[in-house]
């Protein structure tokens, strides 16, 4: 099924192609821009989002394929099919190896552009789709961010919440997985830049040169690959905030031009001279002992300094367990919800076992293992056997009767289980053989962490 309005950019030098795949796509309900150059393709692509770009690899004395690189650098989500005479295995490896989605042999069918079609507004479709995931499971990571039990973490977010009104830069300081890009969010979100721009740079990704490039933007010709000038993140993040997460990764000769935009909010793109600025709010974020980074000589103390004005300590999640079955309860719900089943819950053996585990992967960890679960459990109970492997190993022996257990915590698991098996509360106090507000108050005790 093609979408209408689906736009699409024909590169081809032949007129023929040109006017055949335009009346095609047109039938299709496409809107439809050609380009008879590779000069014109550039141009076109640079002045306009596309969803398909069906490409072909001879272009008078220029080669399609050496196109695609440089546009995926600017856009990675262009979907782009490559098309040529000369179909061999070869050519089609090469074009997938630059980047191509898809590869269409001439001469084609409308069958064949039909097809090919669909298939690129499937990917556009399921990248949507990912994309309102992604945002779903951000707020939902987000959730123990404004509400956690943890007193280390309420103190992290108090001083997050003095820092929103500020444009002071903010260094977040944790272990992968600890939720620090979340903690950004939440800060830009209650900023008074909460309507601009929230960019992020993840600073290992790129070194020397490229980071630089994508931090303050390039010009043509300022390095290879760089055919068209191309603003930077910082120019996107202008009146907003900017996110530079693992910041200490940066090369000490990019940490001088970084501290001067710190300081004066000034910049130049690589390759040129003219000066620019940019209001924008930077919030850096580390998991390295960045003091010994500094004694070593591979950060600029000065920048340290300018980047740390307010710190937040991100407690790891073995230090806030409060916050584990909550956690574990959001993503839950969300990846259900996606996977359009019936509300689930976890045995009270699976949440014991989430309780005990370490987490070395702190939230992200946890994540991951909530939708593993999702996926491997066909009924609406999640038990330790759709755990991984290392989670169910933590678990700690259930209270029993007779057991070297208290009373309280064999009351405790045998609540536990009733509720986990009885949907409707009144029918889990008569189960149990207790007046109902008496199981709400017990209920709520052992929710608080109390028992």
């Amino acid at each position: 099924m093609v979408p209408p309005h689906m736009k699409v950019l024909v590169v081809d030098d032949e007129p023929n192609i040109r006017s055949t795949l335009t009346v095609c796509l047109e039938n299709l309900g496409c809107a439809v821009r050609t380009a008879e150059s590779a000069v014109a393709a550039e141009r076109a692509f640079a002045s306009e989002r596309f969803d398909l770009v069906l490409l072909d690899v001879r272009l008078g004395d220029a080669n399609g394929l050496d196109l695609i690189p440089a546009w995926l650098a600017q856009r990675p989500t262009a979907t782009i099919v490559v098309m040529t005479a000369f179909a061999s295995i070869d050519a089609a490896v090469e074009a997938v190896r630059r980047g191509a989605f898809d590869y269409v042999p001439k001469p084609f069918t409308p069958e064949q552009i039909r097809q090919t079609v669909a298939r690129a507004a499937e990917r556009d479709a399921l990248r949507h789709r990912v994309g309102e995931l992604e945002q779903q499971v951000s707020a939902a990571a987000g959730l123990p961010v404004e509400e956690s039990k943890s007193p280390a973490m309420r103190s992290a977010l108090e001083v997050l919440r003095r820092a929103a009104a500020s444009d002071a830069p903010v260094l977040l300081r944790g272990e992968h997985g600890t939720g620090k890009t979340e903690l950004a969010r939440a800060l830009h979100a209650r900023s008074p830049r909460a309507k601009r721009p929230f960019v992020v740079v993840n600073c290992p990704t790129l070194t020397g040169e490229l980071l630089a490039a994508e931090l303050f933007g390039h010009t043509r010709g300022a390095f290879t690959g760089a055919v068209r000038d191309q603003p930077g993140r910082v120019e996107t993040a202008d009146g907003g905030t900017l996110f530079l997460d693992e910041v200490a990764e940066i090369a000490p000769a990019l940490q001088a031009k970084l501290l001067r935009f710190a300081q004066d909010h000034e910049y130049e793109r690589v390759g040129e001279n003219t000066t620019r600025r940019a209001d924008v709010r930077i919030v850096a974020a580390t998991n390295r002992d960045i003091e010994a980074d500094v004694a070593a000589g591979r950060f600029r103390e000065d920048l340290l300094f300018r980047l740390n004005v307010v710190e937040v300590l991100v407690p790891p999640l073995r230090d806030r367990s409060e916050d584990i079955e909550p956690l574990a309860a959001n993503f839950l719900a969300l990846f259900s919800t996606a996977a359009k089943r019936a509300p689930m819950r976890f045995t009270p053996e699976a949440a014991l076992a989430l309780r005990a585990y370490r987490w070395p992967g702190n939230v992200r960890e946890l994540r991951n293992a909530v939708e593993r679960a999702t996926i491997l459990c066909s009924g609406p109970n999640i038990g330790v056997e759709s755990l991984p492997e290392r989670m169910r190993d933590a678990a700690p022996e259930r209270p029993r009767v007779g057991g070297d257990f208290t009373i309280d915590e064999i009351e405790r698991a045998h609540i536990s289980a009733v509720v986990a098996r009885v949907p409707k509360a009144e029918d889990q106090a008569r189960v149990l053989g207790i007046d109902p507000s008496t199981l709400w108050r017990k209920r709520k005790r052992y929710e608080s962490g109390e028992a």
